[in-house]
């Protein structure tokens, strides 16, 4: 399944997303910075990618972590996956943060976090004073094992 999804370059620096492997999920997302940036630990940072989109109806963006660079720098969107509604037209910001013990540098053209287009249901909420029993009922965190 494909989305075409529209894309403005808000700076002419600023690179399009991209596809790692043919098979990826995510598109690459790029900083845009002037200078590199530093980032201390713990601390988070809106890291420009100069990128405005025009997601189709339907369609949402998430913004979510590349692996390698959580798993090797400590770096990760600090809201765990980010919400890019299709009806956002401003730019594309990464909340990028610091999970290591370490103050890291993002450089301008290094990759940040990546992009899936997934589509999603719209639910109709309806209010009821009883729901349906189900095996597991309130049991919350951990109730259905480790």
């Amino acid at each position: 399944m494909t989305a075409s999804v529209s894309v403005k370059l808000l700076d002419p620096r600023a690179k399009l997303p991209a596809y790692g492997s043919p098979d990826a999920a995510g598109a690459d997302l790029y900083a845009l910075t002037g200078e590199p940036v530093s980032i201390a630990p713990g601390e988070t940072v809106l890291i420009r990618t100069g990128l405005a989109l025009a997601i189709p109806q339907g369609f949402v963006g998430l913004v979510c972590a590349r692996s390698g660079l959580a798993a090797r720098q400590g770096l990760a969107p600090a809201n765990k996956v980010g919400v890019i509604d299709a009806d956002y037209r401003g730019e594309l910001m990464v909340a990028l943060h610091n999970h290591s013990g370490e103050t890291r540098v993002v450089k301008s053209g290094e990759r940040v976090a990546q992009l899936l287009i997934v589509p999603y249901l719209t639910a109709g909420f309806v209010q009821t004073d009883e729901l349906d029993a189900t095996q597991r009922g309130a049991g919350g965190f951990g109730s259905t094992g480790s």
